[in-house]
C-alpha cells in the first residue's frame, strides 16, 4: 500500500527510473535468461497499470492472509509480487528492510505446515540479523562506534527524525555513551540467548523489543523495526501468548494449530539444509578469498537472485553531519522557490513527524544523494526534468507544487548543512547555505 501511491512516479513509464528501460537493457544483455537473473512479473508488461495493480494485488493477498483465507497461496502471492516490485524499484527499493521482508515472506510460506524446524529458522534469521547489526558496527572501524559517541550524532543526522529526536539529541554525552553500550550488549551478547531455554529467550525478546521501540520513538524507519518485533514473536511459546487472550479465542487457536506431518517435516528439513549452506557460503565469500565449490555456489547465486537469504548490517557507519539537497524552481521573475518534501527537513521551522510504517522513497533517496555529493545520480537529473515538465505523478511525491498555474522556467539543486537548534523557541533546525548547482531549463 505504501508503494502504490509512489511506484508510477518512481519507476513508471514517465517516472524517474522507468522499469521498462531496465527490462529493455536486460533483454539486450541477457536475452531470455534475463528473467532468471532479475525475476519480476514486469518482464511481461511494465505499464503503469501493471505497476499499480501489482501493489494492490499484494494488498489483497495480505488481506486474505490477515483473515486466514487461502493462507499458503496468499503468502506465495505476497512474496512473488513484492519481489517483483522490489526489483522494479531499483535504487528506490534497495533497502535492507525490503530484503528482510522478502526473507521473512519466503520463510512464512512454510509456516502453515506447523513444523518446529520452520520456527527455528525464524529464530535463526533473528539471530543473524541482530548479531550482524552489532558486528558491522565494530568491523567498519568507525571510531564513533568504538568510542561510544555514535548516538551523539545519530538523532540529528538520521534520514527522517521523529518529533522525539530533537529531545534525544539534547541528552548529555554520558547518556549517549551508556545507550551505545546497551546497543552493543543487545546486538552482540543477547542474540545467543535465542537458542537458550524459554526464560532466557523471553529476556532476549524483551531486550530486542526495547531496542526496536526506542528506534521507532526517535526515528522513522518505516516497517523495518516492526519486522524485527514480529520476529520476536517466535521466541515465545504458545503458553506465553495464549494466556493473554480470552478462553474462547485461546480454544479456537489451539484447535486450529496444525500438527506437522512427515511431508511438512521433510520439506522444512530440506529448507534448513539449503539455508545453512547458503549462510555458510555467504560467510565464506565475505571472509575467504578462495571460490566456493559447487553446488553451494549455485545455491548462493539463486538465493541472492530471489533474496531469500541475505546479509544485514544497519548503521555500520555513523554520519556525523547532516547535508541536505533542496530542489528549487524559478519562473520569469527569477525568484527561487523550494519544492517542499512531505517528510524530509526543509524550512527551519518545519515540524518533525512520524510516518511509520510508510516509507517515502524519494525523501529517503534524497538523504543518500546528499551523502554522495558532489556526485549526482541519473534519477536526480530526471527529477529536475520532470519538475520542469510539470509531471503530476512526480509532483505528487512532494508536499505541494509552488508553480500550480505555470511551469517553472528553470530548476536547480541547492545544498545546505543542517543542525538541531539548542532551543525550540524559534525553530527546530538551523542551516548553513553551501551553494547551488547549475540550473537546468534555461538557455545558456
Amino acid at each position: 500500500m505504501s508503494l502504490s501511491g509512489q511506484i508510477r512516479a518512481l519507476v513508471g513509464i514517465d517516472g524517474l527510473l522507468p522499469v521498462v528501460d531496465l527490462i529493455d537493457r536486460l533483454r539486450i544483455t541477457y536475452g531470455n535468461e534475463g528473467f532468471l537473473r532479475y525475476p519480476t512479473i514486469f518482464w511481461f508488461t511494465a505499464s503503469d497499470a501493471a505497476l499499480s495493480s501489482a501493489c494492490w494485488f499484494g494488498v489483497g493477498a495480505a488481506g486474505f492472509l490477515l483473515f486466514d483465507k487461502f493462507s499458503r497461496l496468499s503468502l506465495i502471492l505476497c512474496f512473488v509480487l513484492y519481489l517483483s516490485v522490489v526489483n522494479a524499484g531499483q535504487t528506490f527499493t534497495n533497502f535492507q528492510w525490503d530484503t528482510l521482508l522478502l526473507e521473512i515472506g519466503f520463510l512464512a510460506i512454510f509456516l502453515p505446515g506447523g513444523s518446529s524446524i520452520t520456527i527455528f529458522l525464524f529464530r535463526w534469521l533473528l539471530f543473524r540479523f541482530m548479531l550482524m547489526s552489532g558486528v558491522v558496527k565494530l568491523a567498519s572501524g568507525d571510531q564513533n562506534w568504538w568510542n561510544l559517541t555514535a548516538l551523539k550524532y545519530h538523532y540529528e543526522t538520521q534520514p527522517l527524525p521523529s518529533p522525539v529526536a530533537w529531545y534525544a539529541h539534547q541528552l548529555p554525552l554520558w547518556f549517549h555513551k551508556l545507550s551505545v553500550t546497551g546497543v552493543f550488549f543487545i546486538e552482540l551478547i543477547v542474540p545467543f540467548l535465542i537458542f537458550m531455554p524459554r526464560s532466557l529467550r523471553i529476556f532476549a525478546a524483551c531486550c530486542f523489543l526495547l531496542l526496536q521501540l526506542s528506534i521507532i520513538v526517535t526515528g522513522n524507519y518505516n516497517f523495518f523495526n516492526l519486522l524485527v518485533i514480529i520476529l520476536c514473536l517466535f521466541l515465545f511459546e504458545d503458553r506465553d501468548v495464549i494466556g493473554c487472550l480470552s478462553p474462547k479465542l485461546s480454544e479456537q487457536i489451539i484447535r486450529r494449530c496444525p500438527s506437522p506431518g512427515i511431508y511438512s517435516m521433510a520439506v522444512s528439513s530440506g529448507l534448513a539444509v539449503v539455508i545453512f549452506l547458503v549462510c555458510g557460503g555467504l560467510w565464506w565469500m565475505t571472509n575467504v578469498e578462495k571460490p566456493l565449490i559447487q553446488p553451494v555456489a549455485g545455491l548462493v547465486r539463486v538465493a541472492s537472485v530471489f533474496q531469500i537469504v541475505n546479509l544485514y548490517g544497519p548503521f555500520a557507519i555513523m554520519t556525523t553531519e547532516r547535508l541536505e539537497i533542496q530542489v528549487e524552481g524559478a519562473g520569469d521573475d527569477d525568484l527561487w522557490v523550494p519544492y517542499e518534501f512531505k517528510y524530509k527537513p526543509g524550512e527551519e521551522t518545519k515540524s518533525l513527524s512520524w510516518n511509520v510504517p510508510h516509507q517515502p522513497r524519494l525523501d529517503w533517496q534524497m538523504w543518500f544523494a546528499a551523502l554522495a555529493l558532489p556526485k549526482t545520480s541519473y534519477w536526480l537529473d530526471r527529477l529536475q526534468l520532470k519538475l520542469l515538465q510539470g509531471s503530476p505523478e512526480v509532483l505528487g511525491l512532494f508536499a505541494g507544487n509552488p508553480f500550480p498555474d505555470v511551469l517553472p522556467r528553470k530548476v536547480r539543486l541547492s545544498y545546505y548543512r543542517y543542525r538541531f537548534t539548542n532551543s525550540l523557541e524559534k525553530a527546530i533546525w538551523e542551516r548553513e547555505y553551501l551553494g547551488s548547482g547549475k540550473p537546468i531549463g534555461e538557455t545558456d
